[in-house]
């Protein structure tokens, strides 16, 4: 069966392309088919990091947007699509308007919505937004990116955690890489298997123990997708 996966969180600056790209590798070391959209046409770092596998989507255009539900009906694979903030507007429109979740569901294609949060209160009222909207009609994905906040005791004790309980909402912790190390990966677009083992970056670009950290970090952050079981 093939699967879309939205990885958002509506607010910027959560990580939300570092959870796609980390997704990306993941399937990739696994040898998994998928093909990834990224709709941020202001940035992109899922196609600039993995532009072999990705290519752009406009969530304001109706023939583009259908591409993801098509593609991912004409053979088994994972679909990613990295959302970029302030894209719950163009999505849900597109959601409703062409009964996406209905369609996917006939032809036998999951959905799971990613949230990427950090420990701010309002990452928390954007998750609750999104659970009314599609808990009971799709897989959530909580992701507590301990890259971008340190104390999620504000979420855990909230009416909100406890509904994405309730509705069997998956929660998993990112890691956090070392910010420098994470640096280097973007001013080289490297992806995290060529920052971690492609010895032809300039030299300087990533010490051994650069190299020693992103794979100690893609392992431990891999850990936590078992959590997801069949949904990814």
């Amino acid at each position: 069966m093939s699967t879309i996966h939205f990885i958002g969180g509506e607010k910027g600056g959560v990580g939300k392309s570092v959870v796609a790209r980390l997704c990306a590798q993941y399937l990739i070391d696994r040898a998994l088919p998928f093909l990834a959209f990224d709709a941020d046409g202001s940035h992109g770092a899922l196609l600039r990091h993995y532009a072999d596998y990705t290519r752009p989507v406009d969530l304001e255009r109706s023939e583009s947007v259908d591409e993801i539900l098509t593609l991912a009906t004409e053979t088994e694979r994972r679909v990613l699509v990295d959302l970029p903030s302030q894209s719950d507007r163009p999505l849900s429109k597109w959601i409703a308007e062409a009964g996406v979740l209905d369609l996917a569901r006939e032809s036998n294609v999951g959905v799971v919505f990613w949230h990427v949060m950090d420990d701010g209160k309002d990452s928390v009222l954007m998750l609750d937004r999104l659970l009314d909207r599609y808990g009971t009609m799709a897989r959530i994905c909580i992701v507590k990116n301990l890259g971008r906040g340190k104390d999620f005791s504000f979420f855990d004790s909230s009416e909100t955690c406890a509904k994405a309980s309730k509705l069997g909402a998956v929660v998993i912790e990112l890691p956090e890489l070392q910010p420098a190390a994470m640096q280097k990966m973007d001013r080289n677009d490297a992806s995290f298997w060529a920052a971690a083992n492609n010895q032809d970056f300039a030299s300087g670009s990533f010490t051994r123990m650069d190299r020693q950290r992103i794979k100690v970090w893609l392992h431990c952050s891999y850990a936590q997708f078992k959590w997801l079981g069949e949904a990814f």
